[in-house]
């Protein structure tokens, strides 16, 4: 089944002009905007900032894309993303200055807005270490000449050389010994195209005297968290390094054990909805994409071809917000188009720690998660598989019927339980 229109026009691009073929003979091809724009805009056909973004067809044939000009790509094996390695990190509060009113730091919803807060808080500086950095550098500008090389899925490694290709700064903050220049995100991922630090990271590494410093920033859930990155080998596209990670908050975010304990007490079960049982193990991806709705309403292809979603896991997230009450689905002609319920709006209005308690509460109220909680608390651990299944089994679950079934969930309850006792641990 094809499921987006980009994954349509590829396919057609691909036989056009028999790119598999070219590329076994060559290591590589090269296309042109124009060609690309004859069967769909370009800009919406090349936009592939996580892995699972990726056309069925590039992933089959192990493909990437990378800008080469203002106006050609180079489509190849290349190893052109990055997974992120999480590490346990303590969240660090920063006071938001009491002088600043054009900024709204309990509403951010845009990646702009939460750079600026960054800045104006001091959480930049501070992950920086650089007290003087001042934002100097952002927006679309020419990535100039260099060339660089990268490594590909057959072991072998290519040169890619880089004429004037567009590149975009979300933030570049200057400070007396740095430049460190930020590609900004609102949404979770599991991995990035490693390209959005490496072409700025070129551009200016020999344009000033300082070191500079290649940095990747999400913001969700009132959570802001910064990785930098280091090309150990300057020309090597795939040298880059985690050098750190920080975690930082504007809000108070300390939530205690009594805090979570106290919520079964006060919680009702409900009625299990006519809705898939959760199959989405990832519950901050889960209040991610409820961030992502309350910007604006999305189509399920506007999720899959623009957040961290394939379009199976964009089905699997959006059930699970329709599942606790926050998402809601509606079809206009062919289009499935999602949007926030007011139950879900009035969730995102809340302060950081009465929203996850807030969470806590929905998650809850269903029987299946409340038992298992339950037993989780007095064995001190989270319950196996089987445990788990036990507890489904007598929940009284929509349209979960088979065994493999049963056990595919249970992996989805074990998860958001999990999140419900780190909220204790941050």
């Amino acid at each position: 089944m094809i499921d987006t229109k980009n994954e349509v026009a590829w396919i057609q691009i691909f036989e056009k002009y028999k790119i598999v073929e070219k590329i076994e003979q060559h290591g590589m091809f090269e296309i042109a905007s124009s060609q690309i724009n004859e069967f769909r805009e370009a800009r919406l056909m090349t936009k592939f900032d996580h892995s699972n973004n990726l056309p069925k067809i590039f992933k089959e044939n192990n493909l990437s894309i990378l800008p080469v000009t203002r106006g050609s790509y180079k489509i190849s094996q290349f190893k052109a993303y990055k997974d992120f390695e999480e590490k346990e990190t303590k969240i660090i509060k920063f006071p938001f200055p009491q002088y600043i009113e054009s900024i709204d730091y309990e509403n951010i919803t845009s990646e702009a807005a939460a750079l600026s807060c960054a800045y104006v808080s001091g959480i930049i500086a501070d992950f920086v270490e650089d007290e003087k950095v001042i934002p100097t550098v952002a927006g679309r500008m020419s990535s100039e000449i260099f060339n660089f090389y990268i490594n590909t899925y057959t072991g072998s490694a290519f040169q890619v050389n880089v004429t004037n290709s567009q590149i975009e700064i979300d933030g570049g903050f200057e400070g007396l010994e740095t430049l460190s220049l930020i590609e900004a995100k609102n949404s979770l991922s599991d991995d990035f195209i490693i390209r959005q630090l490496y072409y700025p990271y070129r551009l200016w590494k020999d344009k000033v005297g300082k070191k500079v410093k290649s940095i990747y920033m999400t913001y969700s859930n009132g959570i802001f968290t910064f990785y930098e990155y280091e090309f150990k080998e300057p020309k090597n596209y795939n040298s880059l390094i985690l050098i750190k990670q920080k975690k930082y908050s504007i809000e108070e975010t300390e939530i205690s054990r009594e805090d979570i304990l106290d919520v079964p007490k006060r919680t009702e079960i409900v009625q299990e909805p006519e809705v898939p049982f959760p199959q989405a193990d990832s519950f901050n991806r889960v209040i991610n994409l409820c961030e992502l709705l309350n910007e604006s309403e999305l189509t399920r292809d506007e999720i899959t071809a623009n957040y961290d979603f394939d379009p199976r896991q964009t089905n699997y997230y959006t059930d699970a917000g329709r599942y606790l009450g926050l998402i809601d689905k509606r079809k206009e002609g062919r289009e499935v188009i999602f949007s926030l319920t007011d139950e879900g709006r009035r969730l995102l209005r809340l302060k950081y720690k009465p929203r996850q308690l807030k969470l806590v509460e929905l998650i809850l109220s269903h029987r299946a998660f409340n038992e298992t909680f339950k037993l989780c608390i007095e064995q001190g651990e989270i319950p196996s598989k089987d445990e788990i299944v036990e507890i489904m089994k007598r929940s009284d679950l929509y349209n979960v019927e088979s065994e493999y079934t049963f056990y595919r969930r249970a992996s989805t309850i074990a998860g958001w339980i999990n999140w419900v006792l780190e909220l204790t641990r941050l």
